[in-house]
């Protein structure tokens, strides 16, 4: 999911479809080792007997909002093509114009009419938006503190958060917590959701964000309920076990710690964020702790699943 808002201008004097770029997927095989234990590789086993197949979806960070102009019985339709799953904010005006811009929230997976006219009433056709995931209605509200995200009764060191700003500088990752876990560490859900984002095939790591691999950070992403999105991020390549649609719970595996991306070390970098009106910002969180208590994480802390 985007967490930096999205511009583009659009030439629509003819039919026009912006492509969306779409990477190979990867196949994981899962199937029962010889102790019985479920075993889950990229690699095609020797025998097929009882192998369950599925194709990991690669990144689709090409996917989002289209927009496209079509010509039918002599009227113009200007629509907006949201092939996300979450609802997206989208901004636009024309080039050639001087009043004010006008603004939707695109359903998520929907088409939507945005303007349309006589042939010969568009004006030059050409148009400047702006959009960004989520609903800036909504308010981040969980029913219960955050469980850390690792399996129950296991600690790991928290190894930044709020106020700790080494690398947290941006609006989107104020409020973060990186985790220090080895590389092959399970990650658990922290809120049940829906996954909406995964990007699965990244395998080297940078220590600066220019860098085409301090880009590529394998990551999921899961919209809570209230509209707020979860961010795992720095995951182990080919470790993720959950697909976009896919409805997951609250402390459910998702996928192995990793170091790929922009990272000094093997960590979970962990955020909850909304969409504030084009732009994207991150929440406090508290993980709860034993006896129905919580706690705001702090960097040095231990944290506990519970």
């Amino acid at each position: 999911m985007f967490s930096r808002l999205q511009r583009g201008v659009v030439v629509t004097g003819i039919s026009l479809l912006l492509l969306s770029v779409v990477v190979p997927a990867q196949t994981l095989y899962k199937y029962r080792g010889p102790d019985g234990e479920w075993v889950f590789t990229d690699r095609e086993p020797l025998t097929e007997d009882e192998v369950e197949v599925r194709e990991l979806p690669g990144s689709d960070r090409g996917q989002g909002v289209s927009l496209q102009r079509q010509l039918l019985n002599g009227r113009w339709q200007l629509i907006a093509d949201n092939s996300l799953l979450v609802p997206v904010q989208l901004m636009l005006s024309r080039v050639d114009a001087t009043e004010k811009a006008k603004e939707w929230i695109l359903s998520p997976q929907s088409r939507t009419v945005l303007e349309s006219g006589e042939a010969g009433d568009a004006g030059d056709g050409r148009y400047r938006y702006v959009w960004l995931p989520g609903d800036p209605a909504a308010q981040h509200s969980p029913d219960q503190p955050y469980r850390a995200p690792f399996p129950a009764a296991v600690s790991h060191r928290v190894s930044q958060a709020y106020p700790d700003a080494r690398t947290h500088t941006t609006a989107d990752s104020a409020y973060a917590v990186d985790i220090a876990m080895p590389i092959g560490s399970n990650v658990h859900a922290a809120r049940g959701g829906t996954v909406i984002d995964v990007t699965s095939n990244n395998y080297r790591s940078s220590d600066s964000l220019e860098s085409a691999d301090g880009a590529a950070a394998n990551v999921v992403r899961i919209v809570h309920d209230d509209g707020t999105f979860a961010i795992y991020a720095h995951l182990n390549w080919n470790s993720i076990r959950v697909r976009p649609g896919e409805r997951v719970t609250r402390g459910q595996y998702i996928a192995d710690a990793g170091n790929t991306g922009f990272s000094t070390g093997p960590h979970l970098h962990f955020a909850v964020i909304r969409n504030a009106g084009l732009k994207m910002v991150s929440v406090p969180v508290e993980f709860a702790l034993a006896g129905g208590n919580s706690v705001a994480p702090t960097a040095g802390m231990m944290l506990t699943a519970y």
